[in-house]
């Protein structure tokens, strides 16, 4: 089916990846632990793919856990992984991070476009005191807010796009063919999107599509189909102005 920009009333936003840049953030809150270790040969990628590994494997294993006790789960997986020595103040220490992970220079003003023509709703993998921190950065007032903390799990699972499609309809009204998905990783956002009927917009930030590295995200071995690909926020944001003078 071909789908048009016009043909969407509600944006359903991944956040970190997608609004945060979590892969910056990320490599930033390593770095506490490179420098205990006087370590110089753990590079950004690979650090991030360690990162992607340990945090998929953890949120499946524990998916009531809160992701600040994720991440903090996460970090002495990376140290071990690597051969580097860890403490408990430095796992804590980067449990926190996420308030300091930066938002996408282009996120603010592009969301403000959007926000013109959408309703906006944030599915993440995350708690709730975490995206609160990251929201003061985002520039928008979201219609609703859903997390991993209020659904018990974490995407990919298919309970949290059940749960999307659910209070969407009984909080605000909609359908699923209202929605127009929009994230940056296949494995999290548009693989168990596109499952349920979800037309998706790719944030294709990694430019996987040309041939990028997977960062902080899992591999998936076959890419899903897309209804619309971007490289940036802004651009799908120029689309929908765009596509609606």
């Amino acid at each position: 089916m071909n789908h048009r920009l016009t043909d969407f009333k509600v944006l359903t936003f991944d956040c970190y990846g997608t609004l945060i840049d979590w892969e910056t953030g990320i490599w930033d809150a390593l770095q506490p632990l490179l420098m205990h270790n006087g370590c110089e040969s753990v590079t950004r990628d690979v650090a991030l793919q360690a990162f992607g590994m340990f945090e998929t494997r953890q949120e499946s294993e524990t998916p009531d856990m809160l992701y600040p006790e994720v991440l903090t789960r996460v970090h002495p997986a990376i140290a071990g992984h690597f051969g580097l020595d860890t403490t408990s103040e430095l796992d804590e220490v980067f449990g926190r991070s996420v308030a300091l992970w930066p938002a996408f220079t282009d996120t603010a003003d592009a969301l403000r476009i959007l926000k013109r023509h959408y309703q906006l709703v944030i599915l993440s993998n995350i708690d709730r005191d975490g995206f609160a921190a990251s929201n003061r950065k985002l520039g928008v007032e979201f219609d609703a807010i859903y997390t991993a903390q209020d659904i018990g799990s974490y995407k990919p699972n298919a309970a949290n796009f059940e749960y999307l499609l659910s209070h969407l309809r009984d909080d605000l009204g909609l359908q699923s063919t209202d929605v127009l998905h929009t994230a940056q990783s296949l494995h999290h956002d548009h693989v168990p999107a596109k499952a349920h009927g979800l037309a998706n917009a790719w944030i294709d930030r990694q430019r996987l599509s040309e041939g990028g590295h997977w960062g902080a995200t899992a591999a998936v071995d076959e890419h899903p189909d897309t209804d619309f690909l971007y490289f940036s926020m802004m651009e799908m944001a120029n689309a929908v102005v765009s596509a609606r003078a």
